[in-house]
C-alpha cells in the first residue's frame, strides 16, 4: 500500500502530464513548485517511487509514470473528483471548497465505496471544475475545449471547464455568475493589450483582462449542438 505522500506524487505526476500532452513528463524542479516542496524533498521522494517501478527517472533528468505508476494514479484522480463532484452537487460545497476535503478523501481505499459513490452520483464524466473523471478502467472522457482568449470577436461560446482552480479564481468566477455552463458571448477583442469585453448570460457587457481569458475553457456553442 502506498503511503498518502506517494500517491499526491503520481497524482500530480499524472496532472502535469496531461498540461504537457506532447511530452508527459515533467522535471523535478517543475514537480517540486507543484506540490510546493523543496528539488531535494522531491528528489528523495522519487527515488522511492523509482524503486516500486512506479515512475522511470535519472537524476537530473525527466520524470515520467510508468504503465503501473499512471494506472495507480488515475485511480487516485478517480477517488478525487468523484469526492469533489459528492461535495459540490450532494452536500453544497462550493467548487473553491471541495478540493481540500477531496484531498482528505481520495486515499480511501475502498474500491467498492469508489464504485458505488460514482453509481450513486450517477456517473458523471466532469467534475465541479470540468475535469474528466477517470472511468474504472483508467478511461478518461473527452470535450473538445479551447481557452476563452482564442474564441473570434462576435461568437458565443460556453464554459466547460477552469484552468485556474485557485481558490481567488474561483470566488471571482461567483462573483460574476459564471460557473459551468454559462454562456458567454466575445464583444469586442483589445488588440493593445489582449483583454476583451464580454457578455455573460444577460448581464451587461463587462472588460476582463488577457489573464483571466487564459483561465478559462470554453466550448462553442455550434460545436455543442454537434455533439448533442
Amino acid at each position: 500500500m502506498l503511503s498518502y505522500t506517494e500517491e499526491n506524487y503520481l497524482k500530480a505526476l499524472l496532472k502535469l502530464s496531461f498540461q504537457n500532452e506532447d511530452k508527459p513528463e515533467a522535471g523535478t524542479n517543475e514537480m517540486a513548485a507543484h506540490l510546493g516542496v523543496k528539488p531535494a524533498t522531491a528528489t528523495d521522494m522519487l527515488k522511492k517511487l523509482k524503486e516500486k517501478d512506479l515512475v522511470n527517472y535519472k537524476k537530473y533528468g525527466k520524470i515520467l509514470l510508468t504503465e503501473s505508476g499512471k494506472q495507480q494514479a488515475l485511480v487516485i484522480l478517480r477517488k478525487h473528483r468523484l469526492w469533489e463532484t459528492f461535495l459540490y452537487e450532494k452536500l453544497d460545497f462550493s467548487w473553491d471548497e471541495v478540493h481540500e476535503v477531496a484531498e482528505q478523501l481520495e486515499h480511501i481505499q475502498s474500491s467498492k465505496l469508489v464504485d458505488k459513490l460514482e453509481e450513486f452520483l450517477g456517473f458523471p464524466e466532469f467534475d465541479p471544475h470540468g475535469d474528466p473523471i477517470p472511468k474504472a478502467n483508467g478511461d478518461l472522457p473527452i470535450l473538445e475545449k479551447v481557452l476563452l482568449s482564442e474564441v473570434k470577436e462576435g461568437e458565443t461560446c460556453q464554459v466547460v471547464a477552469v484552468k485556474d482552480t485557485s481558490t481567488v479564481f474561483l470566488q471571482y468566477l461567483e462573483k460574476l455568475q459564471i460557473t459551468i455552463g454559462t454562456p458567454i458571448k466575445v464583444l469586442e477583442r483589445i488588440d493593445f493589450d489582449g483583454s476583451m469585453s464580454i457578455q455573460i448570460s444577460d448581464q451587461e457587457a463587462r472588460n476582463v483582462s488577457m489573464k483571466f481569458a487564459e483561465s478559462l475553457f470554453i466550448t462553442l456553442h455550434h460545436k455543442i449542438c454537434q455533439q448533442k
